[in-house]
C-alpha cells in the first residue's frame, strides 16, 4: 500500500486507545495485538455497513474468514496512542474478497496489512456471495447498477 489504494467501497475508520493490555513491557504494542486492532476494524467496517457477523450467520447461513494476511509493520505504536484503523476493499470476487487495512497514529502509519476473506457455509465449504451481502462492498454507483 505504498500509493493510493483504488477502492471499491468508501474507506472505514475505526478509532482505538492502545491500552495497557496490548503491550509489551516496555509499552510498546506487542506485534500480535495490530492483528487484534485490525479484526475489530473489518467487523466494525460490516456492522456500519448493515451487517454483523451473527446477522451473516443467521440470515445468509455464512461464515467469513480470513483465508490469507500479510501484514507490514511499518512503526511502534505506544501506550496511551490513540489510533485510527482504516479498513477499504479493494476487491469482490465470487467467494472471496480483499481487504487493505492501515493503522495509524495521526498521519504515521504502524502497519499495513492485505487481508484476504473467504465466505463459507457452517461445514466450511467456499460459498458464493449472496448479493445483499455483494453490494455492501461494491461503490454505490456500481451496487445500483
Amino acid at each position: 500500500m505504498k500509493k493510493a489504494i483504488d477502492t471499491l467501497a468508501e474507506p472505514h475508520i475505526l478509532e482505538a486507545r492502545v491500552y495497557y493490555e496490548d503491550t509489551d513491557a516496555g509499552g510498546i504494542i506487542y506485534h500480535a495485538n495490530f492483528l487484534k486492532f485490525a479484526e475489530r476494524g473489518r467487523t466494525e467496517s460490516l456492522r456500519t455497513a448493515g451487517y454483523d457477523h451473527h446477522q451473516i450467520m443467521s440470515k445468509f447461513k455464512l461464515l467469513l474468514v480470513v483465508k490469507h494476511l500479510e501484514i507490514d509493520y511499518k512503526a511502534s505504536g505506544r501506550l496511551d496512542d490513540w489510533l485510527k484503523i482504516e479498513t477499504v476493499v479493494t476487491e469482490v470476487g465470487n467467494t472471496s474478497l480483499i481487504m487493505h487495512q492501515r493503522i495509524r497514529r495521526e498521519t504515521k502509519v504502524l502497519a499495513e496489512l492485505k487481508v484476504v476473506i473467504v465466505a463459507v457455509s457452517p461445514e466450511g465449504k467456499p460459498a458464493r456471495w449472496p448479493p445483499q451481502l455483494r453490494q455492501i462492498f461494491l461503490p454505490s454507483s456500481l451496487a445500483e447498477a
